[in-house]
């Protein structure tokens, strides 16, 4: 059983979000304040009993800022639920709940409680006059098929009201994002380790060994001539202070002789190449948040193996706290495997280069006061074959652009380097503090990506900034096959409301040589050890002028020294070098200076 679909209404960040989810791991990604804290709230309040009634019950800040409570409204999460069929268990819990064959939902709502809605009828209140205490919660389940969760009104009734009992039948786990793993580790109440030994049943029969190995260990410390004599001495101590109406006899042991206190006193040791038998305490909060994880999917399993299971999920924020990119990427896959639904939240792009394409849901700001949620593998127009092309290219450099609030798409590093550090020297246009990633695609395949951005995908500007002819600067031309190669897209033709394509008449190192950026070039010529080509390049600037045509006769010559000089250091090396001394250029090739004015635009 699973959650497929959350729709959320008025809730926080959310004006409106209605998503579909995947039966195994969903990866929910956005820039800060977003409302990835938000989306797991809302799964949260509609289904885990865990989580304290007094959440429940909304204040201010849990309802839209576009709402106005003193008229009649709502907050409304609703989960539909599928996966049950034919498992007894699960049938059970969400017969209630099931709203057609094989489809169950869940629905919290606050609103205006039975008797506001009687006085809103009768006109004994007014709307504009109601309050917070005017509004109560509920929880339902199933209701008329009819009735879509994304367009209820608040005054329609739907489904039955849900017993609390039914939903402690289906575990919930919520793993913040500021964890403290080694203290949930140590405590006994809502430990994983006490949870794991719980769902093995053990017999009564080893109960009991357990218990004769405590006496045993007890009696043994006991009749150490120190112990006991520390013992007689606070028992008489005790006695003395209590007086004899209030004594008890005094002992020291390890641990009274209960299996519950076998239980408490149990403790996780490590060994590793360095030490033996160690506490968590000792380890990195890396390895012990995968520890607790691994507690945790164990007890999982055990509750799956009983078949006394009716649903579980695993809600955590961040699960690449305190881990290395290695270690995020096997957590997110071990997650991945297993035979159960759960929902992480990251700004990892080591995450988001390993979670499959399907699995995305982005959280966008968009300049408003609402979020805008999308599943970019649902996004019109991409095709089966380009997913499987963005799964390759999107690794942990190119998917910042599913966390950035704005793109700059380029074919290669060099662009990479230079671009950022011109921007800034010339026109004071700092890239990171505009939330304005630049990623290199490493080729001209820019229509793949260009898909990524539009209406129901990314809603966020993406600047397309490439060579004009979109053919590589150091092709060699009259190769064997050259015939056989594809003609390149016309990029033109990708344009939408949120997407631009700006484009040179050449190369990017062509474009490059401008009056006012020659001894840029210069300088990094002679970084490379080319003072000839350096003094060429000075020789031909003319102080007194800045900007001029871009057909000036008079670069045409430097523009290919500047291409071949970078041609054998390498390019990206070459712009790499450049970009240390983009403080002496003057201007910026215009087109470049047309996106970023573009993506800064309202």
């Amino acid at each position: 059983m699973h959650i497929s679909r959350v729709v959320i209404r008025n809730f926080r960040s959310f004006a409106h979000l209605d998503v579909t989810i995947e039966p195994t791991t969903t990866c929910v990604i956005g820039e800060n304040n977003s409302g990835k804290t938000n989306f797991l709230h809302a799964i949260r309040l509609c289904i885990d009993a865990g989580l304290s009634s007094t959440y429940r019950s909304l204040v201010q800040n849990d309802i839209h800022s576009t709402v106005d409570i003193s008229h009649p409204n709502q907050v409304l999460i609703g989960l539909e639920i599928t996966g049950f069929t034919g498992k007894i268990n699960e049938e059970a819990l969400v017969g209630a709940w099931q709203h057609r064959p094989g489809l169950a939902r869940l629905i919290y709502r606050y609103r205006p409680s039975l008797s506001a809605r009687e006085d809103l009828e009768t006109e004994e209140t007014a709307p504009g006059d109601l309050s917070h205490e005017d509004y109560h919660w509920e929880i339902t389940g199933g209701g008329d098929p009819a009735q879509d969760l994304a367009t209820i009104k608040w005054n329609e009734a739907i489904g039955s009201a849900v017993r609390f009992s039914d939903l402690q039948s289906f575990l919930v786990v919520f793993l913040p994002a500021l964890r403290d793993v080694e203290r949930d580790l140590r405590q006994y109440r809502g430990s994983p380790l006490a949870r794991l030994i719980d769902a093995l049943e053990i017999s009564d029969d080893e109960q009991e060994e357990l218990l004769e190995a405590l006496r045993k260990a007890n009696a043994q410390i006991a009749a150490a001539k120190t112990i006991d004599d520390l013992a007689k001495a606070i028992d008489a101590s005790f006695k003395r202070v209590t007086g004899p109406a209030f004594s008890m006899d005094v002992a020291l042991g390890l641990a009274e002789p209960s299996f519950q206190a076998i239980v408490r006193a149990l403790r996780i040791l490590l060994t590793n190449t360095a030490m033996k038998n160690f506490d968590p305490s000792v380890n990195g909060l890396g390895l012990n948040n995968i520890l607790y994880v691994a507690i945790l999917i164990e007890y999982f399993r055990k509750r799956l193996a009983r078949k006394k299971s009716a649903g579980q999920l695993i809600l955590i924020e961040e699960p690449e706290a305190h881990l290395h990119p290695q270690l995020q990427v096997t957590l997110f896959r071990a997650l991945s495997e297993l035979p159960f639904q759960s929902i992480v939240t990251t700004h990892s792009t080591h995450i988001t280069s390993t979670a499959p394409l399907q699995s995305y849901i982005v959280l966008s700001q968009i300049g408003r006061p609402a979020i805008a949620s999308s599943i970019p593998a649902r996004a019109t127009g991409i095709e089966k074959s380009e997913i499987l092309d963005l799964e390759r290219y999107l690794d942990a450099t190119k998917s910042t652009l599913l966390f950035a609030r704005k793109v700059i798409l380029v074919e290669g590093p060099a662009e990479l380097f230079l671009i950022p550090a011109l921007l800034k020297h010339v026109s004071d246009i700092d890239l990171d503090r505009e939330g304005v990633s630049i990623v290199p695609i490493y080729g001209v395949h820019f229509e793949v990506y260009a898909k990524l951005f539009g209406v129901g995908s990314l809603p966020k500007k993406c600047a397309i900034i490439t060579d004009g002819d979109l053919s590589p600067s150091d092709a060699i031309p009259g190769l064997e096959g050259e015939d056989d190669l594809p003609e390149y897209s016309d990029l033109r033709s990708l344009e939408n409301e949120f997407v631009r394509v700006f484009a040179c008449k050449t190369t990017f190192e062509r474009a490059l040589v401008l009056q006012g950026t020659l001894e840029m070039l210069a300088r990094a010529a002679d970084d490379c050890g080319a003072p000839i080509v350096a003094k060429r390049l000075r020789d031909g600037g003319d102080v007194e002028r800045g900007d001029e045509p871009s057909d000036d006769a008079t670069l045409v010559p430097l523009r290919e020294l500047v291409l071949n000089t970078a041609k054998r250091v390498g390019k990206a090396r070459f712009a790499q070098i450049a970009a240390r001394h983009a403080d002496q250029a003057r201007v910026i090739p215009k087109y470049i200076g047309d996106a970023a004015r573009w993506l800064r635009s309202p």
